[in-house]
C-alpha cells in the first residue's frame, strides 16, 4: 500500500512524499533521500522502496524542496537545507508512529543523510548509495560555471538535462561541510554501497566514506551498476540487500 503524504518543514514549506507500507505490520520504518536534483519517482528509488516493503519495512521516499511535487524554489536551497528537510521528515515520521530506523541515500543524498543521522536518534542504521564523502564533491557538475556564479550571484545550469539556477549561497554552503567529520561520530551501523563503474562518482568516495566510520559498517560493490541504478536488477539487488542487513539492527 502507498499513501501520499505532506509534511510541513521548518520553513513552512509543504514536502511531498510517499509512504510504502507492508500489507502486516511493519517490522521497521525507512526514510529515503533521493539524489540531487533527482525525485523521489526515480525509477531506482520506487524499486528500492517495493524491495524493502516485500521484506516487510516500510518506507518514506519524499522529495526536496523546490524538486518534484515539494512546495519551494529549488534556486533558494543548499545541502543545509536538504539536510534539515530529512530532519522535519524524520521528526514528522516520529510524531505519526513512524519513526525511522533506517536511513538510505542516493548520490547527494547519501552525503545528506550521513550528515543528518546524529539529528535523528531513532536511526540505528545509515545506507549510502553512489555517494560521494563530501558534499563539494557536487561541484564538479556546474565547474564550468562557478566563475560565473561567484562573479553575478547565480547561473542558468543543465544538471541532467534539465535547466536549474544555481546561487552563490548553494556553492558556498557545500564548501562549508565536514560530512565526514560527522560520520566518524555517527555511532550508528552503516552500510555503503557503490558501483565500481560509477560515471559520476568514483568508488573512492565509498572507500573516504567507509574509511572515516567506525564500525559496525559493511560494504556492497554493485558491480556493473551506473550511477542512477537504472537497471532494474541493481536496484531490486539493492533493496534486497538493504532489507537483509537492516533488520540485523531493528
Amino acid at each position: 500500500m502507498k499513501k501520499r503524504v505532506t509534511v510541513k518543514n521548518r520553513d513552512g514549506v509543504d514536502l511531498v512524499g510517499d509512504l510504502h507500507l507492508p500489507s502486516g505490520r511493519a517490522s521497521g520504518y525507512a526514510l529515503f533521500a533521493h539524489c540531487f536534483t533527482c525525485t523521489r519517482n526515480l525509477r531506482a528509488a520506487t524499486n528500492i522502496a517495493r524491495a524493502l516493503v516485500g521484506e516487510g519495512i516500510a518506507v518514506m521516499r519524499f522529495d526536496f524542496t523546490g524538486l518534484g511535487d515539494s512546495e519551494g524554489d529549488f534556486a533558494d536551497t543548499h545541502f543545509s537545507s536538504n539536510v534539515t528537510d530529512l530532519v522535519d521528515v524524520a521528526n514528522w515520521m516520529k510524531q505519526n508512529g513512524q519513526a525511522p530506523q533506517l536511513l538510505i541515500g542516493h548520490s547527494l543524498g547519501g552525503t545528506a543523510v550521513l550528515a543528518a543521522a546524529a539529528e535523528i536518534d531513532s536511526a540505528v542504521a545509515v545506507a549510502t548509495l553512489g555517494s560521494p564523502a563530501d558534499a563539494d564533491h557536487v561541484l564538479k557538475l556546474v565547474d564550468d560555471h562557478i566563475e560565473t556564479i561567484e562573479a553575478d550571484g547565480e547561473a542558468r545550469v543543465l544538471l541532467s538535462g534539465r535547466p536549474f539556477t544555481v546561487k552563490k549561497a548553494f556553492i558556498d554552503n557545500v564548501r562549508q561541510q565536514s560530512v565526514r567529520e560527522s560520520v566518524s561520530r555517527m555511532h550508528k551501523a552503516l552500510m555503503v554501497m557503490h558501483s565500481p563503474s560509477d560515471e559520476l562518482v568514483s568508488i573512492d568516495e565509498a572507500g573516504r566514506i567507509f574509511g572515516s566510520a567506525k564500525h559496525p559498517k559493511s560494504f556492497v560493490s554493485i558491480d556493473g551498476a551506473d550511477h542512477l541504478l537504472t537497471r532494474e536488477a541493481d536496484s531490486q539487488f539493492v533493496g534486497r540487500i538493504l532489507a537483509t542487513w537492516a533488520r540485523r539492527y531493528f
